[in-house]
Order: structure tokens, then C-alpha cells, then sequence
């Protein structure tokens, strides 16, 4: 009798620790709610691949110098970090978890040099609880309140807009439509249509509905203060702002634009020239352009202290200026010296 209460005491005591494991992953999984308000990442840097993110003194970024893992750092390039041994991008962060489109297919070595694995990923900040929210490919995802929208790719249905909670408990089509959700203010996504027409929509991703803004004739709409920085397809690409509350529209510049992103006091855009091409930026209303770099260049992401591009064509090197601050550009070699084994 006195062995088998023993027995049953180790029992016991074997089935409450499985129960408190299965209870402590379970709210290491859990992934908290957040506000209506909550954004992944600017539609800026989402229109450039979305190659880095800021959250709270840290920005989350695609390593070109290590075939675009995912690292981190302090805004002042100080304590990288890698988080990823694969490439990369739409990054967005949202609370303490980052969301991102992954590929090994792009890693020269390991293991996902030979199996390829894909699809919309969650992590902890630091990398760690990897997990996969869907295993299809993703053009530009963005991070809104507790869903990702995303244009989802895949051989049978194409491209379709979908979403995903970030708990992975729901996982749904929005639209037939290609939607492109990188401009996300409050809850609201910002699109130009792409069948029809090249009007500005609202879609509320409260209730998923679409109602039509601007009957423009815009590309890669931008929220900023208010205004919906776009460029001009019926005008030779041009940089526009059109004003959500007076409904009247800005001309920016009247250069041809290949990619533009607007940060809080500039906005960055490549012209397009065939004599004198170059990154320029000019402030938000348009005024005083200056040169940044001569040439062309593409992959424009702003941080709050440093705006981060590359020559067209090479991921490599990847030059930086003072986002704010007098141009002064060089060679981003801290990520550069970070990648090195």
C-alpha cells in the first residue's frame, strides 16, 4: 500500500509539472491584442521592400551585406544583432513581435540552400519563437491592429489580398482585388486601384470595406500629416500631395519619380533624368530640392535618424545619410562588419 501511494504521489506530481508546461507554452505563444491604431511599418519603406522597421530605440533590418537576413540595432548603429539565417523582407513590429516575409530559397548556405521554406513569419524581437502564420508568398504585407494584410501568391489562385491574425487563428481572403496595403493609417489602408482605374480607396479594416477617396490618377499613396503623397501617373510620375480634408491637390515636383518614401521633414525620391539622374529630397511641402547622390538609386527606407538606399541593380554597398541632418553620405560598413563571420 505504501509503495503504491508512492507511485501514485510520482504520478501526481509528473502530471502537474506536464500541466504547467502545457500551460507556460501556451502564454509564451499567446500574442497579446493590440490597438486599432497599431501600424507594422511606414508605407515608405513597405513601397521599398520594406528592408527596415523601428519600434521603441531599435530598427529591424534586411542585412544585404548577409544576403538579407533579418539583424537589429540601436538606432545610432550600435549592438547589431542577427536574428535570422534567411533573407527577409516587409518587415514590420508591432509589440514584442516582429512580422516579416521570409524565403530561404535567397540563403547560400544551411539547410534552406537546399529545402526552400517560405511564407509570413512571426518572431519574438530577439528572433526567437519563430513561427510560420502562412506558407505562401507574400508581395507587401502590413502589419494593422491585430491582422496582416497581404497580397498572397501561390501557382492556383494567383494573386488575391488576404489576412491573417497574428495569433494565426484566423486566416481569411479580404478581395479578389490587387491591393496593395502598405499605406495604413488608424486602422484605415490607403490603396490605388489598379484594375479600372487609378483612384485613391479607403479600405476599413474594422469592417473590410471599401469606399473611394480621390478620383486621381496615383501610384504607391503615402499618409503623412494628413495628406496622401502620391505620384502622378497621368503626369509623367510626378510627386503630388492631395489633402484628405480640403480635397485639393499639391504639385511637389514636376520631375518624372521612380520610388519615393517621406520621412517627417523630408521627402526622399529618386528622379529620373536620363542626363541627371539622382537621389534628391525636399521638404514635405516641396520646397528648397537638393542632391543627395548623383546616378540612380532604388530601396529608399527612412529611419528617425538615418535614410539607408543602394545603387540600382546591387544590393551592395548600402549607403546612408543623416535623415534630417546637412547630406553626408557614406558607406553603412557597421552592418557591413556585422555580417562577417
Amino acid at each position: 500500500m505504501k509503495k503504491n501511494w508512492k507511485l501514485f504521489l510520482f504520478i501526481g506530481i509528473i502530471l502537474l509539472a506536464l500541466i504547467l508546461s502545457s500551460v507556460i507554452s501556451s502564454l509564451a505563444e499567446r500574442v497579446p491584442q493590440n490597438d486599432i491604431s497599431v501600424t507594422g511599418n511606414t508605407a515608405g519603406n513597405l513601397n521599398n521592400h520594406g528592408l527596415y522597421a523601428e519600434s521603441n530605440g531599435k530598427v529591424y533590418f534586411s542585412n544585404s551585406y548577409d544576403n538579407g537576413c533579418l539583424y537589429s540595432m540601436n538606432l545610432d548603429e550600435t549592438q547589431i544583432k542577427k536574428l535570422t539565417t534567411s533573407p527577409v523582407n516587409s518587415i514590420n513590429v508591432g509589440g514584442n513581435f516582429l512580422y516579416y516575409y521570409m524565403d530561404s530559397s535567397g540563403a547560400r548556405t544551411g539547410l534552406g540552400y537546399v529545402i526552400r521554406t517560405y511564407g509570413v513569419y512571426r518572431s519574438k524581437l530577439d528572433g526567437s519563437r519563430l513561427k510560420c502564420l502562412d506558407r505562401n508568398a507574400a508581395v507587401t504585407m502590413q502589419l494593422s491592429g491585430d491582422y496582416i494584410y497581404y497580397q498572397r501568391y501561390n501557382n492556383q489562385d494567383f494573386t488575391k489580398f488576404y489576412k491573417v491574425k497574428t495569433d494565426k487563428s484566423e486566416c481569411v481572403q479580404v478581395s479578389d482585388l490587387i491591393i496593395n496595403p502598405a499605406c495604413c493609417y488608424n486602422g484605415t489602408i490607403y490603396f490605388n486601384g489598379t484594375e479600372k482605374d487609378h483612384y485613391l480607396y479607403a479600405l476599413d479594416t474594422r469592417t473590410d470595406t471599401v469606399s473611394t477617396i480621390y478620383e486621381g490618377n496615383l501610384w504607391y499613396p503615402v499618409y503623412a500629416g494628413g495628406y496622401i503623397y502620391y505620384m502622378d501617373v497621368s503626369s509623367n510620375y510626378r510627386l503630388c500631395r492631395y489633402s484628405l480634408t480640403a480635397n485639393t491637390v499639391e504639385v511637389l515636383t514636376n520631375d518624372r519619380v521612380d520610388t519615393f518614401n517621406v520621412g517627417d521633414s523630408y521627402i526622399y525620391y529618386q528622379r529620373n533624368s536620363s542626363t541627371e539622374p539622382a537621389l534628391m529630397r525636399m521638404w514635405l511641402d516641396g520646397s528648397n530640392p537638393e542632391v543627395v547622390a548623383a546616378g540612380n538609386y532604388e530601396n529608399i527606407n527612412l529611419t528617425s535618424t538615418y535614410a539607408y538606399f543602394n545603387a540600382f541593380g546591387a544590393d551592395v554597398p548600402v549607403y546612408h545619410t543623416p535623415v534630417n541632418g546637412p547630406v553626408n553620405v557614406s558607406s553603412f560598413t557597421a552592418a557591413m562588419e556585422a555580417a562577417v563571420p
